[in-house]
This record gives C-alpha cells, sequence and structure tokens, in this order.
C-alpha cells in the first residue's frame, strides 16, 4: 500500500463513502456543508493548509484517506476514514502508520494525537489496539462530545 497526496479523484470517490449528514458529521466534525459538491468538499476538507493522503492499494484502488497536523504539539490525524468495501482488513492501522510517521517527521514532533466522538465504539476500540490512550485534553476541548487519544505510535 502507498500513501499519496489526495486528488480530485480520490476526493470524489471519497465523496461517495458518506450516505447522510449524520455519516458526515461523524467523520469531519462540524462545519462540513451538507449536501456537498467537489467544490465545497475541497474547501471544507482545507486542502489548501491540510497535509492530506489517500492510502492506494498496489492496483491503485482508494483503501483509506486521513489527514495531519501540528496541534498541542504533536501529529494530530483528522479526517480518518476507510473505504467502505475494505474495512476489516487491518487498513485503518496503515493509513494510521504511515500518516503518522510522515507527519512526525515533518512537523519534528514525537507523539501524535486524535478526536473521536464518544459514542463511535468501534473507532475507540480500533485506535486503542493501536496503542492509542485517552488523555485530558491541556485546554478547554474544543469539540463537544469527543474523547482526546494520544499515543507515541513507536
Amino acid at each position: 500500500m502507498k500513501l499519496v497526496k489526495a486528488n480530485d479523484t480520490h476526493l470524489t470517490e471519497l465523496m461517495g463513502w458518506f450516505e447522510d449528514e449524520a455519516q458526515l458529521v461523524m467523520w469531519s466534525g462540524p462545519g462540513f456543508r451538507y449536501p456537498y459538491d467537489l467544490v465545497t468538499f475541497k474547501q471544507d476538507l482545507k486542502l489548501t493548509s491540510l497535509p492530506s493522503f489517500s492510502l492506494l492499494s498496489p492496483q491503485g484502488a482508494l483503501l483509506a484517506f486521513g489527514q495531519y497536523y501540528l496541534r498541542e504539539n504533536r501529529c494530530h490525524l483528522g479526517r480518518l476514514v476507510v473505504n467502505p468495501a475494505h474495512r476489516g482488513q487491518g487498513i485503518a492501522a496503515t493509513l494510521i502508520a504511515n500518516l503518522a510517521a510522515k507527519g512526525k517527521k515533518e512537523l519534528k514532533v514525537n507523539s501524535c494525537s486524535l478526536f473521536v466522538f464518544s459514542d463511535n465504539i468501534s473507532a475507540i476500540s480500533a485506535y486503542q489496539k493501536l496503542g492509542f490512550v485517552k488523555n485530558q485534553y491541556p485546554t478547554d476541548m474544543p469539540l463537544a462530545g469527543c474523547i482526546y487519544m494520544v499515543s507515541d505510535l513507536g
């Protein structure tokens, strides 16, 4: 599998992974417009300011997407999603490992963090299996209903 910069073809496919606004919000967090088109989707992803990557299969199929940025002196992973047709195959672990390695190197930090909605039990479990632990956010929690998780990821 290969991590590459997300492009319009990837984003067009990614847009089809969300069946309704609730699924979109669970993934994107607040402030993402729905319904969307490619223009608004790209704007709301903040593609010009956030490193955004697609995980591709050896054959070039889009398997997953994610972003990272510096937050509280950690590589903060955001908008992580696996292609619905490929869930349950360990792809999230590959996506997170690749994003974390790239982000920590680029941002010159040693740990990662992420937010996850407290009712997203399957995601919390997956993150815990990858070594993330629940942590107190250092200031007021910026996202209501979320848990802050951190990990050194090796």
